[in-house]
């Protein structure tokens, strides 16, 4: 399904080839003779329609781009986004996806990739994965440049592979930041000396070359431009870009660390005051094991915990309630479960410490229990609690497919609920290290096992993603493990085998690579409030109001199906983790260090599997080591060390080896 120029657009370039090739390329100072046409009523003022003519076969594209922002003072850039009423992707059978989904924005994620469209580009001569460094020398063909400061942003460029059927010429050109990006901050993106199959440079756009080089055009968007892409062009030039060879140029500003995470941190100051140290109430109910049934659990407690509801309704498809300062809105209270799994070692009297348990993808709350987390718990005394993610839990998996197929930016529902799920593992250890801690059914020889002073978290897969908001998040939790996790979610997406299905809803909805990869991007700007990308700079450093600075380790498994090495290397910069050395590869822009250490480390796995892709594509095999980790003995002792003390010790021999 191609999406091209709008009506609009297309008459003002065919009026002005019908004035002939040598009025085209006139220079700017003398202008053309061309009709006038009124733009369409809500069309982005800078262009006067609703596509871009940089890029005039895809809509939507260059993306993002500043061009959808119009001013707005109540803002914290001072800006929104708004985009034309049929600039994005439309689903089959349906319209256009709808603008006032995103319109709340001030600014566009810190994190996707920047996307563009060069017809027959290839990848020769860009910086990949494997040569970061090559993308801030003066020689490389993609530039990020931070408008502020003209320093480069480190990056990758790839041509998207995710649909294998398509034609190379119709692959959407993907500049990836390998760094989380400031918030509320303009950035340029520039490309040049871009070539084809044939070594020919690829040629820019009309709309491109008339604002290059200065010379005038029919398009109204081009006139409307001219001072903005002095500035961006002056810019690149300080920074030893000439404007001479640019394909393509444009800018986009971040949207602001508020329109992230303003939201959540509301509803965890208002919800953990009304619940108050002793946390939520609860119900329960038992089940109780013999060391011969469950060699680890000894007793598997059931609850529902009371918290505060701040969506219009428990359940999928629920969205926030917000009051008039904007900010979400309590709206009663609500039960959800929770499970908690006692280990036999309570029965000997000792004291135990909290582990709460992030469940892996669309998955549940009892996930480990038998397993891992179990055996974790019994050998290294804890007691393990969990609760679902809800919003993106088993349970909400046919409102999330719905949303992809008909208007992914009714995504926004999920995220919503992810708000309430990720609100309720922090009521959780409230209550666990509050009132739970009298629970009869935790008493042996009349006192609680729980040791209420000592409260960790663990998490694997999503559980180590959504993991890395809590840790961010939580005032009662300061150290935390996150297992084979990874940010953003646009990095991780079309490299997971895990996506598989859910890429298939997409294909079948939005047709080409170029609106699947645009559809990702906005389903990002939506994510940003609940997933890491948001919320992982602010985990060590310039922390969010009211919250406590945190530790983290960050498990990988090298090769991992499920969650692109690549994301945990992008949350490994953000927090400033060390490589714990020896290592089994160096990361790009990650210091390595012997252990011991304290604050942050990431510790990598080789399990001798063939490298991954070097494509936005994910692995193929049977061998995949994404759930080995967490379930070997160097792991579960690293893990309990950094919690009881830490410190990162190394438990391997030499660089983490599991043969």
């Amino acid at each position: 399904m191609k999406r091209s120029l709008s009506l609009l657009v297309r008459a003002a370039i065919v009026s002005c080839l019908g004035l002939g090739s040598a009025a085209c390329s006139s220079n700017a100072e003398d202008p053309l003779d061309c009709p006038t046409i009124a733009p369409p009523a809500g069309a982005p003022k800078l262009l006067g329609a609703d596509c871009d003519p940089l890029v005039p076969t895809q809509c939507g594209y260059p993306f993002p781009s500043n061009v959808w922002l119009e001013d707005d003072t109540s803002k914290p850039t001072g800006k929104r986004v708004a985009f034309g009423a049929t600039t994005l992707p439309v689903a089959a059978g349906h319209g256009p996806l709808d603008p006032e989904w995103w319109a709340p924005s001030d600014g566009f994620s810190p994190g996707q990739p920047a996307l563009t469209h060069l017809p027959g580009a290839t990848i020769t001569g860009l910086p990949t994965q494997d040569s970061i460094e090559l993308s801030l020398s003066d020689t490389s063909p993609t530039v990020i440049l931070d408008a502020e400061t003209g320093e480069r942003v480190p990056h990758f460029s790839e041509l998207d592979q995710s649909v294998g059927t398509e034609a190379d010429e119709e692959r959407a050109l993907l500049v990836r930041p390998v760094v989380r990006l400031a918030d509320a901050r303009r950035y340029i993106v520039a490309i040049r000396n871009v070539v084809d199959a044939g070594g020919k440079p690829i040629t820019p756009s009309p709309a491109f070359l008339a604002l290059r080089d200065g010379t005038a055009s029919c398009d109204a968007s081009v006139e409307r431009r001219r001072e903005l892409y002095g500035d961006i062009f002056a810019r690149l030039e300080k920074a030893g870009i000439p404007r001479k060879d640019l394909q393509i140029a444009w800018d986009f500003t971040t949207a602001s660390r508020e329109n992230n995470t303003a939201a959540l941190v509301a509803m965890r100051d208002d919800a953990l005051m009304k619940v108050g140290a002793e946390g939520p109430e609860y119900t329960l109910s038992m089940e109780e094991f013999t060391e011969e049934e469950n060699p680890r659990i000894w007793r598997r407690l059931v609850g529902k915990m009371n918290v505060p509801l701040y969506l219009d309704a428990p359940g999928p498809g629920s969205s926030l309630v917000f009051g008039d300062d904007g900010l979400p809105k309590q709206n009663g209270f609500a039960e959800y479960e929770f499970v908690v799994h006692v280990p036999h070692a309570a029965k000997q009297g000792q004291k135990l410490a909290l582990i709460q348990n992030g469940h892996g993808l669309l998955g549940s709350k009892f996930e480990g229990g038998d397993g891992y987390l179990g055996e974790l718990a019994n050998r290294h005394g804890y007691v393990a609690f969990s609760v679902d993610l809800v919003g993106m839990a088993s349970e909400d998996v046919p409102s999330i497919t719905d949303a992809l197929v008909t208007d992914a930016g009714a995504f926004r529902k999920s995220v919503d609920r992810q708000h309430q799920g990720i609100l309720n593992s922090l009521l959780a250890m409230r209550m666990m290290s509050g009132r739970f801690v009298k629970e009869p059914l935790l008493q042996v020889n009349g006192e609680s096992v729980i040791d209420p002073t000592q409260r960790f978290y663990r998490g694997d897969s999503q559980g180590g993603i959504f993991g890395t908001t809590y840790m961010a998040l939580s005032t009662d939790v300061t150290r935390g493990l996150v297992s084979v996790p990874g940010m953003p979610y646009t990095m991780l997406l079309d490299r997971s085998t895990d996506f598989g299905p859910f890429f298939l809803f997409l294909k079948g909805a939005y047709g080409t690579g170029r609106n699947i990869q645009l559809v990702e991007g906005l389903m990002q700007m939506l994510w940003d409030r609940t997933e890491p990308n948001g919320y992982a700079p602010y985990i060590r450093e310039n922390m969010l109001p009211g919250t406590p600075a945190h530790d983290l380790l960050i498990h990988v498994a090298i090769g991992d199906y499920q969650v692109s090495p690549l994301g945990a290397h992008i949350l490994a910069r953000t927090v400033g983790a060390k490589n714990l050395a020896p290592v089994n590869r160096t990361i790009w822009g990650v210091d390595e260090a012997p252990a011991p250490l304290s604050g942050a480390a990431i510790v990598e796995y080789e399990f001798g599997l063939p490298e991954a892709p070097k494509t936005n594509t994910p692995p193929k095999g049977e061998d995949d080591p994404h759930g080995k980790v967490r379930a070997l003995d160097a792991a579960y002792s690293q893990s309990n060390e950094f919690f009881r003390t830490g410190v990162i010790k190394a438990y391997c021999e030499g660089a983490c080896d599991p043969e």
